[in-house]
């Protein structure tokens, strides 16, 4: 983990430094329904920023606008000075990386070969990697922790285990902006732990990364500013004890929380599952019919 709280990350991200990537009024309509609307916000080198929201606020939809799979209906976004839809393919690429939710893979290619497909943006005229490719997709699969699986197919391979390939392959891109979208949805508790360890040593390089997170306690922790949408708005943003409040969370997500300090500080979120003090949890001994 970088050193230095949150707050102290931010100020040193943000000073005297341009955003690698800038959302500015995103609007963008889908099938007669408004799903962003006029959303904007930066994300600086050197900082993780979490992207939170329910099912349907537009957190994936952003992701695709920055990664021109979707063209909005007004507003950019920008990677640095550019606006992404002026870059080229190949450029683009070499500037952003996405891991999205799930990828479907057609072809039962080599794990190896589908992380090399990730140096594709750098390679030469005629498509053949070089020795400097093949070391870079090596690297990322080591510490992606998955060089075993380097000559197994994808098909043989389980959610978590295809899900740490593409996390490799967006490594071996070498991009200034990770887009990462429910990244560690298929893993385990230690590897999600390990994916964000590794997310934010890549961000200490001056680069940055934008999450999509559902989990949100593992968000505070692993991210330096929190971006809260609701309803295809930017509801509040800032760090996250700032934004994983009771009452946000509650415009937010429509449910009741507690929010308590770990012991470094972090908040940590705890949904009421059952908001009535007086209504005992199902399988519990008030809850059964006496006889």
């Amino acid at each position: 983990m970088t050193e230095g709280t949150g707050g102290e990350r931010v100020a040193n991200a943000q000073r005297g430094a341009a955003a690698l990537l800038r959302f500015e009024a995103v609007a963008v309509t889908l099938a007669g329904r408004k799903v962003l609307r006029g959303v904007s916000f930066d994300v600086y080198p050197g900082e993780v920023v979490g992207l939170l929201g329910r099912n349907g606020a537009g957190k994936t939809t952003l992701l695709r606008v920055a990664a021109c799979g979707i063209q909005p209906d007004s507003g950019a976004v920008y990677c640095g000075d550019a606006p992404v839809r002026a870059l080229g393919r190949r450029e683009l690429a070499r500037r952003v990386a996405v891991v999205p939710q799930e990828t479907q893979v057609p072809f039962p290619f080599r794990v190896g070969e589908l992380v090399l497909m990730g140096r594709a943006p750098h390679g030469r005229p005629l498509g053949f990697e070089s020795h400097h490719d093949r070391e870079r997709a090596q690297r990322a699969m080591e510490r992606v922790g998955i060089e075993p699986l380097a000559d197994r197919s994808v098909f043989e391979l389980s959610g978590g285990e295809r899900q740490l390939t593409i996390f490799a392959r967006a490594l071996a891109q070498d991009p200034d902006v990770l887009l990462l979208d429910e990244p560690t949805a298929f893993l385990d508790l230690k590897h999600r732990v390990e994916v964000l360890r590794i997310v934010r040593e890549f961000v200490g390089t001056r680069r940055a990364a934008l999450v999509v997170s559902h989990d949100l306690s593992l968000a505070a922790r692993a991210c330096d500013r929190l971006v809260l949408l609701t309803e295809g708005r930017v509801a509040i943003q800032g760090l996250p004890a700032e934004v994983l409040t009771v009452e946000a969370l509650r415009q937010g997500f429509g449910v009741h929380t507690d929010v308590i300090a770990a012991p470094d500080g972090t908040p940590v979120v705890v949904p009421r599952v059952f908001d009535n003090p007086d209504r005992p949890a199902p399988g519990s001994r008030k809850s059964r019919v006496s006889r």
